[in-house]
This record gives C-alpha cells, sequence and structure tokens, in this order.
C-alpha cells in the first residue's frame, strides 16, 4: 500500500504545542496530591524525565469500517487542549483528513485524489471534533498533567475521571485502569450521529486496548480498538475503528528535544 499523505497544514497546532509545552522534565512530585489510581496512571504513562509536551506527532495503521473494513495508513498531529488533524490513505485509494484546527471542525475526502467523496462541516461536526481531540488525549499524557487544565479524580480504586475542555467543548473522560496504571478502557460521551439519521446528540464512545508501547519516555494504548455505543448490545456493531501506533515524536517547545520513532 502506498504511504499516507503528509498532514494538511497544521502550523497553528504545532505553534501551540509548543508555546504550551513547558521546558521543565517529569518528576513523580508534579503528581503529589492527586488520588491514588490517578498518580499510578502518570507513573505507569510518564517516565521521569520526560518533556511536559502539550502534543504529539503519531503514525499508525490498521483498519476502519466504512461498510466494509479497509485497510488504512495514517499520520496525526494530536495537541489534546487545541485540536488534531487525522490525514490518511484508506486502501490505498481513498485520501483525506479529519480535523479540529482553530476552533473548528472538517472532513474531506477524495477518491484517487481527485474525486471529492466526502465533505463535512457546522457547529454539530465541530464540536464531535473537538470532543475527539479530547477523548484521544490518552495519546499524549504529558498534556494533561496539574496546571494544564485538566481535573482529575478518582471514582474507585480502578477508574479515574479526567475533565478536559477544547475550546471550551467540555469532556469528561472515564479510564480503567490495571493494578500498574494501564487504561483497559476509555469512554466518554461523545457528540455525533453514528446511525446516519441526522439527530445529533451525546453517544457513548469508547476505546478497549489490546496493547501498551513506550515511545519517546510516555507508555501510551498502543493499539486496540474503538467505535460508538460502548457499554449497549450495540457496541460491538459500533465499532469502526482498529488501529496499531507505529511511530512518536512528542512537540516540545523550541530548543528542547525528545527522543521518538520518527512519523
Amino acid at each position: 500500500m502506498a504511504s499516507p499523505p503528509a498532514p494538511p497544514p497544521s502550523d497553528r497546532l504545532e505553534q501551540l504545542a509548543r508555546d504550551t509545552g513547558r521546558a521543565a522534565p517529569y518528576t513523580n512530585d508534579l503528581v503529589d496530591g492527586l488520588p491514588e489510581p490517578v498518580r499510578r496512571y502518570f507513573g505507569h504513562a510518564i517516565s521521569p524525565g520526560t518533556p511536559l509536551a502539550a502534543g504529539a506527532h503519531l503514525s499508525m495503521r490498521g483498519r476502519i469500517k466504512l461498510q466494509r473494513w479497509l485497510p488504512f495508513r495514517a499520520r496525526q498531529v494530536l495537541v489534546p487542549c487545541h485540536g488534531t488533524v487525522w490525514a490518511a490513505r484508506i486502501a490505498g485509494v481513498i485520501s483525506g483528513s479529519d480535523r479540529y484546527v482553530g476552533g473548528t471542525g472538517g472532513l474531506d475526502w477524495r477518491l484517487f485524489g481527485r474525486i471529492p467523496l466526502v465533505h463535512a462541516e457546522g457547529d454539530d461536526v465541530t464540536r464531535s471534533a473537538a470532543e475527539r481531540a479530547a477523548g484521544e488525549s490518552i495519546w499524549v499524557p504529558t498534556a494533561l498533567l496539574p496546571g494544564s487544565g485538566a481535573d482529575w479524580s478518582a471514582l474507585d480504586e480502578n477508574s479515574v475521571a479526567v475533565a478536559i475542555a477544547v475550546d471550551g467543548h467540555a469532556v469528561r473522560l472515564h479510564h480503567h485502569i490495571d493494578d500498574h496504571g494501564r487504561i483497559r478502557t476509555s469512554t466518554f460521551q461523545r457528540w455525533g450521529d453514528p446511525d446516519n439519521q441526522g439527530r445529533w446528540a451525546p453517544h457513548p464512545f469508547g476505546l478497549e486496548v489490546t496493547q501498551h508501547r513506550t515511545f519517546a519516555g510516555v507508555t501510551i494504548p498502543a493499539a486496540g480498538r474503538a467505535g460508538w455505543h460502548f457499554g449497549t448490545d450495540r457496541w460491538e456493531s459500533g465499532v469502526f475503528f482498529r488501529y496499531e501506533i507505529t511511530a512518536y515524536r512528542l512537540i516540545t517547545p523550541y530548543g528542547h528535544s525528545a527522543p521518538g520513532t520518527e512519523p
């Protein structure tokens, strides 16, 4: 399969990540005062000395369900508190991007790079895209430390919650973690129209994690499956995304660098 296209221009996201990231490295005392399950999560997710990056570049591959399952390769710029651009090539013939940048969400996809297939924008698309950026914060744990605006709490010994706002779009994520602090599932209410009936509303959206991997000093859910109707009898049919992250690089403040596998 051909390599995915480079992400569309996302200079603003990159700049926001560099401006809002912190030059100081991660130390365990940054999470002092948080509930034990939250400290356990961060203790697993971030190695001491890791730059406090606000965003990351990712490469991934997997399969996406568009009536039937198709292979994809994608690149992503993700700055959870500000937005994301996910650019992909699907089945070697469909290319385009989903995005939330500068307060606006949208998606554009073409066949053979020329024939328009899908274009969507507007308030509903924007809200759903902003909430997606928050939901994918599991891939940039350094962006959600105390002082970032994220509000953490523990629900029980193996469940934590974090409230995030992306340009005023509020999202509350629930992570089920194991005894080592690894995320096993992550869920939230996401604005959408999963049944394509023209009626947008909050729906349960979730991720099941099948593998963790360490990149650039952070350990993230590197493989899994995601979809609508999590926790209901429609979950299996609601799954539309299976992924594996293959490369990762933190976006650090200017003058600082982080190890990683280059996307």
